[in-house]
């Protein structure tokens, strides 16, 4: 007699985040979609009693499609707060729920990790000093080189849209400054290897850093003095694959609005940018609400929506989870793809 042997069933946590935002809503929207894969095990990780009040108070308002939480186990955490500061309170647990989420993910190999929304300047303010989730999850897993990959499959065609940033959360100002050809070669390393696991050949693009790609000098020297030279040393270790820049970033991702919507475009695997908005905008004009951010070099899967706390819109009941149903299935699906995990 023949047995087939069980699939492992993954387990899901989910840390809330900041929860006078739109995370607790847009979580239990998202955990009773119908688009959500079956046979996942999810680990909610925040307050219980608060989690139970925002399904409470979403039925009143006459919300139908929400998971009710007391169907899923929750690492129940509740914060103490030391001081009168709200925002500095919300702050804190969403910070501690980050902690623990991690703590959890890293016992079973067999998990990843989806973040709720969190507000870095609660975060400042209940002493936690750091510029975004990524940095504490590089911290917290002792990972040096990991990348803030925006992603995100269309719904047209079925093409993964993947922005990767050369830098993440620094001001402006810093960019050129933090911008070096170690830096450059580190995260193209990063990239080949997330694009590998869906092709042996992928086509990565690169932005440059200054209107036309400096114009050979007269925008910025920038790409002259040293960008297009870290490409080709790359390239030349990394013959596999097709890279294309530094690219005017104005027009570099024009090919990105064709391949989302057309299934006969030509299509790429992914684009470096060298800065956070330069990367964002365009992912988010073009991928709205399916855009998901995720961390690459971790020992485990990390994905969050694509958006912030909405502390504006937060409470009314209006609130999308289509970013957060697509984190949930893009780390159900990278997971799946053990190629993704850094296991060194």
């Amino acid at each position: 007699m023949n047995f087939k042997k069980p699939k492992k069933i993954l387990k899901i946590v989910i840390s809330v985040g900041d929860e006078s935002g739109i995370g607790p809503e847009i979580i239990l929207k998202a955990l009773c979609s119908n688009e959500i894969p079956e046979n996942i095990d999810f680990i909610l990780v925040g307050s219980k009693k608060n989690l139970h009040n925002a399904y409470k108070y979403f039925r009143s308002l006459g919300l139908k499609n929400l998971a009710n939480p007391k169907n899923f186990k929750i690492d129940d955490l509740e914060i103490s707060s030391s001081n009168n500061d709200t925002k500095s309170s919300y702050g804190n647990s969403s910070f501690q729920y980050l902690i623990k989420a991690i703590e959890i993910v890293k016992q079973y190999p067999d998990s990843a990790l989806v973040t709720g929304p969190i507000c870095k300047k609660s975060w400042s303010l209940a002493g936690h000093y750091f510029s975004g989730q990524t940095e504490v999850l590089a911290k917290s897993c002792g990972v040096k080189n990991v990348g803030m990959l925006f992603t995100a499959k269309s719904p047209i065609t079925g093409w993964r849209f993947n922005t990767l940033l050369a830098t993440t959360h620094i001001a402006l100002s810093e960019v050129p400054k933090t911008l070096t050809t170690e830096l450059i070669h580190s995260k193209l390393d990063l990239f080949k290897d997330f694009c590998n696991t869906y092709t042996d050949k992928p086509t990565l693009k690169v932005a440059g850093l200054n209107p036309h790609a400096g114009e050979e000098g007269v925008l910025g020297h920038e790409e002259k003095d040293w960008l297009n030279n870290s490409l080709i040393t790359w390239n030349e270790k990394n013959r596999a694959i097709k890279l294309l820049g530094p690219l005017s970033p104005d027009s570099c991702w024009n090919s990105s609005v064709k391949a989302w919507n057309d299934k006969n475009a030509e299509k790429h695997d992914g684009i470096l940018a060298m800065y956070h908005d330069q990367g964002l905008i365009p992912m988010k004009v073009i991928a709205l609400n399916y855009s998901v951010n995720t961390t690459i070099g971790l020992p485990f899967i990390r994905t969050s929506p694509d958006h912030g706390t909405g502390f504006d819109i937060a409470g009314k009941g209006i609130a999308q989870p289509q970013s957060m149903i697509e984190a949930i299935k893009a780390a159900v699906e990278m997971t799946h793809n053990s190629r993704l995990l850094n296991t060194h």
